[in-house]
């Protein structure tokens, strides 16, 4: 009995060190957040601009944008025009996405107590090792300029 008991947590460490391996892989490689002027607000035409260097490697990346905002954020949702080009492969992409923010009651979602963290996953990206990337983003909300957005960020892993 006191082998089976044993071998279980012999097994047991083995799968924690292995699950802890295997999670240091989706380290971001690339995580960067602009600020934007929460009480002037976020114009339509202010683009925010992410220039990221070469990859280093080919493969799959996943692509995640960020935002924080404050309760001075007078929506439940907030949309975002996501450009991206790659050079030199030519990749061009242009994503539409939309973060609900709040509940169907109005709780905020996401983390956070003064600033509130949400994020949204962009479709994965196949890149090559001598890829950079060019990423653009604008809101897309009927309202010309957005109070209460601290900060909108890009965040990229290889899968």
């Amino acid at each position: 009995m006191r082998n089976l008991s044993n071998s279980f947590f012999f097994g047991a460490i083995c799968l924690t060190v292995a699950l802890v391996m295997g999670s240091c892989n989706r380290k971001a490689i690339y995580s960067h957040y602009d600020h934007t002027d929460i009480r002037e607000g976020w114009d339509r035409g202010d683009t925010l601009e992410f220039l990221i260097p070469k990859m280093g490697k080919e493969g799959m990346y996943s692509e995640e944008v960020g935002l924080r905002t404050t309760t001075a954020y007078p929506f439940t949702s907030l949309t975002m025009i996501v450009k991206q080009q790659a050079f030199p492969s030519g990749f061009s992409r242009s994503d539409t996405v939309t973060i609900l923010l709040t509940d169907s009651v109005g709780n905020r979602l996401g983390n956070g107590i003064m600033l509130y963290q949400n994020n949204c996953q962009l479709p994965d990206v196949q890149l090559s090792g001598e890829d950079s990337l060019k990423i653009l983003i604008s809101h897309y909300m009927k309202r010309e300029s957005l109070r209460g957005i601290s900060d909108i960020g890009v965040t990229i892993r290889q899968k």
